[in-house]
């Protein structure tokens, strides 16, 4: 009986020696791999929950029924992120999830890798070295957002100039290198496009006419690069993705500029009736931007400001339409240049201009929350349209507790073209999302 009980004790106290370790190990969300917590291992997880009222493009159709307006519900997107400082100078990151999952879309399928990289700091400030699928993309501030914290309902979409042409939602299979020299933040990648043959969007019975599309030959090395100065406060740069606002908890303001370039990229005939007349063209794109997000007084108020200039060559008269969780899957409008649902030409040959603007109200305005209203325009000048395109966002955040709880109640509206690419008419959409994330 003295045995048992000494065993008992033993083991109560071993036990007891572990929780202690583990307590002291496992501190942030974090499981620290060493006394001072700089190796770690981390996971983190977003949701975010979609219920949509909009009116459909003409001529709609889900499953051949036709339908001008719906409500509908989905999750935009869903993520789990394990994160580790392997060593002093070893990264590892890795993202799974997946995106714009609704009702007609296919089942247990659409869970999938969106990052699986890693890095190694030859300097640990000045450069970094790395490898894998990610999203070291060049171009803009925003090309790589940080979805856990954009300001407003969705991130500017367009500026994923190739968003699921010939790369996983972004993320390419790329090697890169990024790092700080001072006060510049740099990152340049050499990236593998992927086959477009496995674009949702690819159909090989029209992938050569004369409309310039992305070409079907093998592809050449994509070169990708951005560059910002950072006046104020540092900035991360860990991770690919940007922050969208710091809500008032630092005062950032940054000028970048950045470029993607694939030679041969694109092609189409001179003739339609010699399949044999094919022009090749390069893909080059070049932007500028400016980036504001900082505290304006003592109490949590706080404003948040991006705008960007981007240059787009994707060929001859080049068009792409988007279609955000599109709630319908066919058309019987042969006129519309928009496609189905809630689809219009996000991308084309041309410039664009963008920006967004945000102003948080002080903190425990409504109790322990927030309110922070925002609106964002997109306006372009492609050269296939005969009109601008503007597309239209304005919204508040209820900030529940910060990013990491928040509804955000938006109205979306967005134009509608001819076949022959004349403005015709504007959709609107009322969206309303839930986002959970924890960090």
């Amino acid at each position: 009986m003295k045995k048992c009980l000494f065993g008992v004790i033993s083991l109560l106290l071993l036990m007891t020696n572990n929780l202690i370790f583990a307590q002291d190990y496992w501190k942030n969300h974090q499981l620290n791999l060493n006394e001072s917590g700089s190796n770690y291992i981390k996971l983190t997880g977003l949701v975010q929950g979609w219920v949509r009222n909009m009116e459909y493009n003409p001529g709609s159709t889900i499953y051949g029924y036709s339908k001008n307006s719906g409500t509908d519900l989905g999750i935009r997107r869903y993520r789990l992120i394990l994160t580790s400082q392997v060593t002093d100078r070893v990264f590892f990151y890795s993202q799974f999830g997946e995106n714009n999952f609704n009702n007609i879309a296919d089942r247990k399928q659409g869970f999938f890798v969106h990052d699986a990289f890693a890095d190694y700091a030859i300097d640990k400030t000045k450069l970094q070295i790395g490898t894998g699928l990610s999203g070291w993309s060049g171009l803009s501030r925003f090309s790589a957002a940080s979805v856990t914290s954009i300001m407003g309902l969705d991130s500017p979409i367009f500026l994923q100039s190739t968003n699921d042409v010939n790369d996983q939602f972004l993320r390419k299979l790329s090697v890169f290198v990024k790092g700080k020299l001072g006060k510049v933040d740099y990152r340049f990648e050499w990236a593998q496009p992927m086959a477009i043959q496995k674009s949702p969007s690819y159909n090989a019975a029209t992938a050569l006419t004369t409309t310039t599309a992305f070409s079907a030959e093998p592809p050449k090395i994509q070169w990708n690069g951005y560059v910002q100065y950072q006046f104020l406060d540092q900035e991360s740069n860990l991770t690919p993705y940007t922050t969208g606002t710091y809500l008032g908890k630092k005062k950032v303001f940054n000028v970048g500029a950045g470029f993607i370039f694939q030679k041969d990229a694109m092609w189409h005939l001179t003739d339609a009736a010699d399949p044999n007349s094919i022009e090749r063209e390069d893909m080059s794109h070049f932007a500028i931007d400016v980036f504001y997000d900082a505290p304006i007084g003592a109490k949590g108020a706080a404003v948040s400001c991006y705008g960007t200039l981007v240059s787009y060559n994707f060929g001859q008269n080049y068009i792409r339409n988007s279609a955000i969780m599109n709630p319908t899957n066919g058309t019987t409008n042969t006129n519309l240049l928009n496609g189905s649902g809630n689809g219009f030409p996000m991308f084309g040959t041309g410039t664009v201009l963008y920006a967004q603007i945000g102003y948080k109200f002080k903190d425990n305005l409504m109790g322990k929350t927030t309110l922070m209203p925002y609106a964002s325009v997109q306006h372009a000048n492609y050269d296939r349209l005969h009109d601008a395109m503007n597309y239209y966002d304005v919204g508040v955040n209820w900030l529940l507790a910060g990013h990491n709880s928040k509804l955000t109640f938006s109205y979306q509206n967005r134009p509608l073209y001819t076949a022959n690419s004349d403005l015709t008419d504007h959709m609107g959409a009322l969206v309303a999302q839930y986002q959970v994330f924890l960090n």
